[in-house]
């Protein structure tokens, strides 16, 4: 991230106090190359945010002073919602103008008539944007059953500067509407009415009176259902206009937005300088590509289209999971605060009953998703949630807050006694080239880091043995996934025991489990039946450097044997735990007839590590991606607090009473 000590730091001198007011905004122009601060005196330059009200002060300070006019606005790519709560991804600066006012030239305009466009790379991006359906704001829901053969009329907000410095007017609207009914006769005229104006911040420009028989879509709904249906669009300057074109509509502007004039639609008002032929791919290409800046939200640092548009999926895939209120039971007290970090949402606050029952009813009442922890009940009709496989730098039983939940509203992935999400996932898990390179790079990038899902940091294992070293996993053994998924094997005891029947002359190390070891749960084999059985015990030994040291690894449902499978290790199962029955391990055990598909490796990493569990980043506090988990991971990020470690000291001295907590 770029500091106010960089070399190439330029002073933007701006006279609105909503520059001083928005940390976003400061910071996102930092990252940009510009310090912000109050009055021209020794500024680089003017800012001003458009062209609106108190912008015109700026203007003319900027004439007055002699110096440039930095002119700012949303990128086309901007949020989830409208407003400055929402993290903004992209920042149009424009120093020459501004790519809305058809008056003078902008930065956008002149990229446009070099045309210089990485064609391969827009229409990449465009399919990109169509299959997201992502746009400018991202907050509505799909359409449950959207018009198609209709003819779209777009409408704005009263007083958009893009309507004024388009060259519009209120009667370009009115105009626009006639034309539409007039050139279709008897066609559907659906008028999509702005964000904005559906919120009742504002008001448009085509009033439900004025629009006859038209369908007027009131809602909030992602405008790709409108756009993708449509036969023909009509606008006057709105961005929604050049969606279309991305969509491959036959476009009509009664205004000259950015992308008029260029030959790829009809123009009511052509602008007579913009000569050039253009493409929709070649005026993408500078419009996204080339003209916004873009920003990553949990690195706090600019960075290119295509990663912004995968930090706004994620965004978006987060605010619609959440669009829904959430009722949850059996979440320990301790963690409920984390577990609202991940929940909180468009549908308010999580509410928390213990009571079961009570809980389904008030979930039915208000039309909340009732969530449950996996491990407290195997209730119908309810949404489980659980820890993620890249949980956290310390333990659960420690209280270490966690920055991944496995959220499951089909089973729970460690009970194979019923269909999870996880499987359905894995049975599809992706095949194209891009999502396995990205799975097999966040592979290599697990390994390399010694990431685990705990991150406990241990003693090296030193072993003097020659031949084949099988590390034998122990587990808490009245842990959830034993429970459900362990077989005749249950206990660690029965597991030495069975490894050791079918490796007689292997040296077999044991690793406790670590909330075993920290005196926290159940699972100690006692001590001399242990020494007997195994040739070392690797007491307080980072998980990594066991796996790193051994050819093998048995267990009946550990996590760890995922971990192993990462780093190319065999595994052994005598359970049925989620990676198993899936042609990537020995399953000495019974697992699901269902688990039918053989995935990759990397296939499976990515239904296992990218699209099943729910991410939190603990330093932006935003919803992230997995490779934001693995760097704050990696960097020790996500420790418990001080309050936390004193609860979990307490804890483990009165052990016998865990009920009081759990």
């Amino acid at each position: 991230m770029m500091n106010e000590t960089a070399q190439n730091l330029r002073r933007l001198g701006v006279f609105s106090l909503g520059f001083l007011w928005q940390p976003n905004l400061r910071k996102a122009l930092l990252n940009a190359g510009w310090r912000v601060q109050a009055g021209h005196i020794n500024a680089d330059a003017i800012g001003v945010w458009g062209r609106r009200g108190v912008a015109q002060r700026g203007a003319a300070m900027a004439r007055w002073t002699g110096k440039p006019l930095i002119t700012m606005e949303d990128g086309f790519l901007r949020s989830i919602e409208p407003g400055i709560k929402t993290p903004v991804i992209s920042l149009i600066v424009d120093d020459c103008g501004i790519y809305y006012d058809s008056t003078r030239t902008s930065r956008l305009e002149t990229l446009i008539a070099v045309g210089d466009a990485d064609v391969v790379r827009a229409q990449r991006a465009i399919e990109t944007l169509r299959k997201m359906r992502l746009s400018k704001y991202n907050h509505a829901p799909d359409m449950t059953d959207p018009p198609k053969g209709h003819v779209l009329v777009i409408d704005q907000t009263l007083g958009d500067a893009s309507v004024r410095w388009g060259g519009a007017t209120d009667k370009s609207f009115l105009r626009m509407l006639q034309a539409a009914a007039a050139e279709h006769p008897g066609e559907q005229i659906v008028v999509k009415r702005h964000p904005e104006t559906v919120s009742g911040s504002k008001q448009g420009y085509l009033r439900p009176e004025r629009c006859g028989d038209a369908l007027i879509v009131a809602d909030a709904v992602n405008p790709w259902d409108l756009i993708e249906g449509a036969k023909a669009v009509y606008t006057v300057s709105s961005q929604l206009g050049f969606e279309a074109l991305m969509a491959g509509k036959p476009v009509r502007c009664f205004g000259s937005p950015f992308y008029s004039g260029w030959g790829a639609t009809e123009d009511e008002s052509p602008i007579e300088r913009r000569e050039q032929i253009r493409t929709t791919e070649e005026i993408f290409a500078a419009a996204y590509l080339d003209y916004p800046i873009y920003f990553d939200p949990w690195r706090e640092e600019v960075s290119d289209f295509e990663t912004a548009v995968d930090a706004l999926a994620t965004l978006k895939s987060a605010h619609q999971r959440n669009s829904q209120p959430s009722v949850c039971t059996g979440v320990r007290l301790w963690k409920r605060k984390y577990v609202s970090a991940f929940l909180d949402g468009a549908g308010g606050p999580v509410r928390y009953d213990d009571n079961i029952e009570r809980a389904a009813v008030l979930a039915k009442s208000t039309g909340a998703r009732h969530v449950v922890w996996a491990s407290k009940s195997d209730a119908e009709d309810v949404t489980r949630l659980e820890d993620g496989f890249l949980r956290s730098s310390g333990l659960g039983a420690a209280l270490t807050p966690p920055l991944s939940l496995s959220m499951d509203d089909t089973g729970i992935y460690f009970d194979p006694g019923r269909p999870s999400r996880l499987e359905r996932l894995i049975a599809d898990a992706p095949t194209d080239q891009v999502s396995i390179d990205r799975a097999a790079a966040l592979r290599r990038r697990l390994v390399e880091l010694g990431v685990s899902k705990y991150n406990l940091k241990g003693q090296p294992l030193q072993i003097d043995a020659e031949g084949r070293k099988i590390l034998v996993v122990g587990q808490v053994e009245d842990d959830a996934s034993i429970i459900k998924g362990a077989g005749a094997i249950a206990s660690n005891l029965q597991l030495v025991e069975s490894t050791r029947a079918a490796a007689p002359n292997a040296c077999l190390i044991y690793k406790p489990h670590p909330d075993v070891e920290a005196g926290l749960r159940d699972g100690v084999v006692e001590p001399q039946k242990l020494a007997q059985l195994v040739d070392y015990i690797a007491d307080q030994v980072d998980v990594v450097e066991a796996l790193d040291a051994v050819d093998e690894v048995w267990t009946i449902t550990s996590l760890t044997g995922f971990e192993a499978l990462l780093r190319g290790k065999k595994v052994i199962t005598f359970g049925a735990p989620f990676y198993a029955g899936w042609g990537l391990t020995e399953d000495l055990g019974e697992v699901p007839d269902r688990r039918r598909a053989t995935p990759s490796l990397d296939s499976f990493v990515h239904a296992v590590l990218i699209d099943y569990p729910i991410y939190r980043d603990p330093v932006s506090g935003l919803p992230c991606e997995v490779e934001v988990v693995l760097e704050r991971l990696a960097a020790g990020v996500g420790q418990a607090g001080a309050a936390g470690k004193v609860l979990s000291k307490l804890q483990g001295a009165a052990v016998s009473y865990a009920w009081l907590w759990r």
